[in-house]
């Protein structure tokens, strides 16, 4: 069995195969921020943030964005790619799942897009406990979720009933819909999201 873990991922950027990183922001996520839907600016964490694409996104729309990630390289070339672009944004490496130890409740939003299908599915229902942990009370999950039914991974796959059964249960305000401005590789596989922690 595939091991992944933090060397896991830093070997894919070494080796320059980090094929999840697209060269961009998320095009949802740059057509939500220009909507009337966007979200206020707030203190915001983007868990497994790669590159940084997202997380400078966010930050260049008035958020005060930490991206984390598990791989030093992926850090690194977030904070190069902040610094040419003088952004703002803070970068930190860190094991995602000891996220709540050092900031519990501190968040008004978490940002996912390609990290839940980067773990193993065993660790979806630690996934799910650890983004309502780092929330604050009426904090947001925005989320792009890739659901394809491609056997093995990563990325591995999900169903949007899947989805809807592991945050239900943390979340009480609860949005999903399908979006049409994917890339073409994951075309009519990402769900937009918006779960909001009200107790």
């Amino acid at each position: 069995m595939l091991t992944i873990n933090p060397e896991y991922w830093e070997q894919r950027y070494q080796e320059n195969t980090a094929k999840w990183d697209i060269g961009m922001a998320a095009p949802p996520f740059t057509s939500l921020l220009a909507s009337t839907q966007a979200p206020i600016a707030g203190k915001t964490a983007v868990i497994g943030c790669g590159q940084g694409h997202d997380a400078i996104l966010f930050a260049k729309h008035g958020f005060d964005t930490i991206g984390f990630d598990f791989a030093p390289s992926a850090i690194a070339m977030g904070q190069k790619l902040s610094q040419t672009m003088e952004i703002s944004i803070q970068f930190l490496q860190r094991d995602i799942f000891a996220l709540p130890q050092e900031f519990p409740a501190s968040f008004d939003y978490a940002i996912e897009h390609t990290c839940f299908c980067a773990i193993r599915p065993e660790q979806r229902s630690d996934y799910v406990k650890m983004v309502r942990s780092i929330l604050k009370l009426n904090g947001e999950l925005i989320a792009l979720f890739w659901a394809h039914n491609r056997p093995d991974g990563p990325p591995f796959g999900t169903t949007l009933e899947e989805i809807r059964d592991l945050f239900s249960s943390s979340f009480d305000t609860f949005n999903i819909s399908p979006v049409s401005n994917s890339i073409d590789s994951r075309h009519g596989e990402e769900y937009l999201a918006r779960f909001r922690v009200l107790r």
